[in-house]
């Protein structure tokens, strides 16, 4: 096999007329490494395997819509189990699903405080729609807010702000 190296020939200041490519024979190599007849075993403690239900859970919080596929990589047993998991998780609702990740994952030590501070800088369009988009268990952090139906001043941007908002706040 050969190879392509680059010379420039010349002591002067190289330019792209002093640069050539010369194709070498390669020199062959000195064979196959010797090595041990089989692999020494690995030794520690076996690797820990998640309970299939949090693995379609941790599937459908980050893979959303791919979380079907992601959960094809399992073996056969455990993919089916793990896609009927992420049938009752798609069937619950939003704010339920949200306290299933919360209670499985945790949520943000400070996330209360987050949630406080988020409100007590947002105009009071962006509040309304903050405290609509609240899960149940959040929502008694704020006794004094009622849940309003939204207005034509929840725009769709002030409706994705609100959502990126909290998760940014709790997560």
């Amino acid at each position: 096999m050969e190879v392509t190296r680059i010379e420039r020939p010349g002591a002067g200041t190289p330019g792209p007329e002093q640069t050539v490519a010369v194709r070498v024979p390669r020199s062959p190599s000195p064979g196959p490494v010797k090595g041990p007849a089989s692999p020494e075993p690995v030794k520690g403690p076996p690797p820990v395997s998640l309970p299939v239900e949090r693995i379609a859970l941790v599937a459908l919080v980050f893979g959303r819509e791919r979380a079907g596929a992601l959960l094809e990589g399992l073996r056969e047993p455990e993919a089916r189990q793990a896609k009927n998991h992420l049938a009752g998780f798609i069937a619950l609702s939003s704010a339920t699903r949200q306290a299933r990740v919360a209670v499985e994952f945790g949520v943000r030590t400070e996330a209360a405080a987050r949630l406080r501070a988020v409100m007590e800088e947002a105009p009071e369009v962006l509040r309304r729609e903050l405290f609509r988009r609240l899960p149940p268990y959040h929502r008694g952090l704020f006794p004094e807010r009622q849940v309003e139906p939204p207005d034509a001043a929840a725009t769709p941007a002030v409706c994705a702000l609100a959502e990126r908002l909290l998760r940014e706040a709790t997560r």
